[in-house]
C-alpha cells in the first residue's frame, strides 16, 4: 500500500471534481475551433504519410563509358520519307549517316493522314536472280553478288541492293549521280519511288544509341548529307525549296520515370520561306530515380534552347533540324520515400498536444479578461 501511495503521488494528471468545473460560452467556441484545427492538421499528416515525397540530391557524375539511347518522334509535313535521313555524329569522331535500324517511318498525305508505315530501310526487295557479279556472269551454283560499281573495298564485297551501293559510294566520298545506271537501284525503283513521294510528309520515330559524349543527331533531306547535292541535281530542287517545318511529338534521353518533364514534347516550328538550319541546344542532366520499392531507373533530364540559323555562303549548307546535346557533370539523384510511422505518430502527438495547450492559453486569457472587465463594470470603474 505504501508503494501504491507513492505511485499515486507521481500522477501528473490530477483529477478535478466535476462540481468545481465552470463551463463558458467562449470556452465552447474555442473548443470547436481547436477541434477543427486538429482535424485539418490530422488529415494533412495522413496525406503526407500515405503519399510518397521525393528527396533530391546532387552528386558528381563519375560514370564512364556509358551509352545513351535517344528516343524521338518527329513529324515533317513537307518532306517525303524517301529522302529524309537521320544522322548522328559526336566529338569522338563517330558518325552514322542515314540510320535505318530501330526507326519507323510513316508516309503522310498533304492533310497529315498516314499513307503507309514501314521500318526504314525496307524498300524494294534485294535482287535474287543476278545479271552480273562485279561485271561478270555467274556460274551455275554461285549465289548472287551484285557489283558496287567500282566502290568495292575488297574483291569479295557485294552490293545486293541500292542502299548497299549508295553506302559503298558514300564511304568512298563519291556522289551517286545517276542511280538509273545502277542495276540494283533500277530494279528497286529508287528514283521512281522518290518521284512518287514528292509532296508527301513523313513521321519518323524510333531511337538511336550513341556514345555518352557531346554530339548531335539531325534530320535532313538527302539520305545522308553526302547525298544532298545528288538530290538537288536529280530533281532540280534547290535548298531553299525544302520546307523543314516540323512538330516534335517526343524527344527524350533514356527511360521515362515518374514526374519527368520533356520540354520539347509538343514543340512545333513553321517554315517561313528562308533556307537554313533549325537548331536545338540541349543540356542533358544524368538522373537516377529510386522508387518506393528501391528500384532504380537510370535516365536523364534536360533543358533546351533553340535557334534558327540562316544558310549563308556558297554552296549553301543543306537544310535540316539539328539537336546538339552535351552532358552536365552533375548527376541528380531522386529518391521516393514515405514518412516513417514513428515520425507520423510524433507529429500527431505534437499536433494534438500543441493545439490543446495553445487553446488552453487563449481560453484562460479570454476567461480572466472577461472576469476583470465584468468586475470593473460592477463597481462602475469602466467608462
Amino acid at each position: 500500500m505504501e508503494i501504491l501511495g507513492k505511485l499515486r503521488n507521481l500522477d501528473a494528471y490530477p483529477k478535478v471534481n466535476e462540481d468545481f468545473y465552470s463551463r463558458t460560452l467562449s470556452g465552447g467556441f474555442i473548443t470547436i475551433l481547436s477541434s477543427i484545427a486538429i482535424l485539418f492538421l490530422f488529415l494533412s499528416e495522413i496525406r503526407l504519410y500515405v503519399y510518397s515525397s521525393k528527396e533530391t540530391k546532387l552528386v558528381v557524375d563519375t560514370s564512364r563509358g556509358d551509352r545513351l539511347r535517344i528516343n524521338f518522334d518527329v513529324t515533317f509535313p513537307h518532306i517525303a520519307c524517301s529522302i529524309l535521313a537521320v544522322d548522328t555524329m559526336d566529338v569522338s569522331g563517330e558518325q552514322h549517316y542515314d540510320i535505318r535500324h530501330d526507326i519507323v517511318k510513316k508516309r503522310l498525305d498533304h492533310i497529315g493522314n498516314t499513307i503507309d508505315s514501314r521500318k526504314d530501310g525496307v524498300g524494294g526487295p534485294k535482287i535474287e536472280r543476278p545479271l552480273q557479279k562485279h561485271g561478270g556472269r555467274l556460274d551455275h551454283n554461285e549465289k548472287y553478288c551484285g557489283s558496287c560499281y567500282g566502290a568495292e573495298e575488297t574483291d569479295d564485297q557485294c552490293c545486293n541492293s541500292c542502299d548497299e551501293v549508295r553506302d559503298a559510294y558514300r564511304k568512298k566520298g563519291w556522289g551517286l549521280t545517276n542511280p538509273d545506271a545502277i542495276d540494283q537501284c533500277k530494279r528497286e525503283g529508287f528514283v521512281q519511288r522518290v518521284k512518287d513521294e514528292q509532296g508527301e510528309g513523313c513521321n519518323v520515330h524510333g531511337f538511336v544509341d550513341v556514345n555518352k559524349v557531346a554530339g548531335n543527331f539531325h534530320f535532313a533531306p538527302g539520305k545522308g548529307l553526302p547525298q544532298f547535292n545528288f538530290l538537288q541535281d536529280l530533281f532540280n530542287i534547290q535548298a531553299e525549296h525544302y520546307n523543314i517545318s516540323h512538330k516534335i511529338n517526343k524527344v527524350s534521353f533514356g527511360r521515362d520515370f515518374p514526374g519527368v518533364i520533356n520540354p520539347l514534347d509538343g514543340v512545333e516550328w513553321i517554315h517561313k520561306g528562308e533556307s537554313g538550319i533549325y537548331q536545338y541546344f540541349i543540356k542533358v542532366v544524368p538522373t537516377i530515380y529510386t522508387d518506393i520499392t528501391g528500384r532504380k531507373i537510370h535516365s536523364n533530364q534536360f533543358s533546351v534552347t533553340e535557334h534558327f540559323r540562316e544558310a549563308i555562303g556558297y554552296p549553301k549548307p543543306p537544310p535540316g533540324v539539328y539537336f546538339f546535346y552535351e552532358f552536365s557533370p552533375i548527376k541528380v539523384v531522386l529518391t521516393e520515400e514515405n514518412t516513417s510511422l514513428l515520425h507520423f505518430l510524433t507529429n500527431l502527438c505534437a499536433i494534438i498536444g500543441g493545439i490543446f495547450t495553445v487553446a488552453g492559453i487563449i481560453d484562460s486569457f479570454v476567461y480572466h479578461g472577461h472576469k476583470a472587465i465584468k468586475k470593473k463594470m460592477e463597481i462602475g470603474k469602466l467608462r
